[in-house]
């Protein structure tokens, strides 16, 4: 008798331990369902930031907040998709935008005042104050790059961590031939066309990018080249240069002032990169910027900065 009892509590348990470890298995199932969709799910839409509507895209989960800077002309779409698609959304909450002007950031059309980067400056850092981030990192290529800079002179307080590659603080007069040289995109590669030419159609990409060519020169002739040097020195996040050393557009003389001016700075060299380094090679250069991201993460500082 005493043998039975002792085996129906036995059959018992058994059926408890499994039934709870199937309830388990099937609410862990669940919510790893949901949070893969929530990682999944890409929020777009266009706000009004001072006087004009921006487009921008979020995704992921994480308390990191990221934002990310396009080149010239550039869109979240075009410049960032395997940054999009592929940075960790557990770890950060990866935020793209369009500058006025740019990709679904029209109207209005892009205009180019003499101080356009630092017009960009403004509308980024309202475009994140709107959305409800008051600390966070920027990812800025070629001229996002030089953007990122300023803001994060202008902003330190907002400004987590920096990562910039194709950027330059100043422009030589020796560089312009470069610039003019790729003025007529009937120059270029189909390959290096098509995305511009889907996102703008070719009469507005064609009459911008070379109002672009001439708002960049202008730095030569009206500023001796100096785009953001006095700013370099007002930089106080830690930050990433990231150079490809096959780069037609930036020499190495650029990343190396950037290195030499910013604070603290950490300057990686990629042998075979050239400007669109973080397309061609992403996986390379996301595991680069996500470890340099979380290194010495202390907690939401995003939080802290509500208190």
């Amino acid at each position: 008798m005493h043998v039975v009892k002792q085996t129906s509590w036995l059959l018992l348990l058994i059926v408890i331990i499994i039934s709870f470890r199937l309830f388990m298995v099937e609410s862990n199932t669940r919510a790893k369902e949901e949070y893969n969709r929530i990682e999944r799910a890409i929020v777009s839409e266009k706000i009004e930031v001072n006087g004009v509507r921006l487009y921008y895209e979020k995704t992921g989960v994480g308390k990191h907040k990221l934002l990310l800077l396009p080149g010239a002309l550039g869109s979240t779409r075009t410049d960032f998709a395997p940054q999009i698609a592929n940075l960790d959304k557990t770890h950060f909450t990866v935020i793209g935008w369009d500058p006025r002007g740019y990709g679904k950031s029209r109207p209005p059309d892009r205009d180019w005042p003499s101080d356009y980067f630092r017009r960009d400056v403004d509308d980024a850092a309202a475009l994140m104050q709107k959305l409800g981030h008051k600390k966070y990192s920027l990812l800025g290529w070629s001229d996002g790059g030089i953007t990122s800079l300023i803001l994060a002179a202008k902003y330190p307080e907002r400004i987590k961590k920096l990562v910039v590659w194709g950027a330059n603080a100043y422009i030589k007069r020796e560089e312009v031939p470069l610039f003019e040289g790729i003025r007529d995109i009937d120059t270029w590669s189909e390959r290096m066309r098509a995305p511009f030419m889907a996102l703008y159609g070719e009469d507005y990409f064609r009459n911008q990018w070379s109002r672009w060519i001439d708002a960049y020169c202008a730095y030569v002739t009206e500023r001796d080249g100096d785009i953001c040097k006095d700013d370099l020195k007002n930089i106080a996040c830690p930050t990433l240069i990231v150079h490809g050393q096959k780069d037609p557009a930036i020499v190495q003389e650029h990343p190396d002032y950037l290195h030499a001016h910013i604070k603290g700075s950490r300057l990686i060299n990629m042998p075979e990169g050239k400007h669109n380094l973080h397309l061609r090679y992403a996986d390379e250069f996301n595991k680069m910027v996500t470890e340099f991201l979380l290194e010495d993460s202390t907690g939401d500082d995003e939080e802290k900065a509500k208190l």
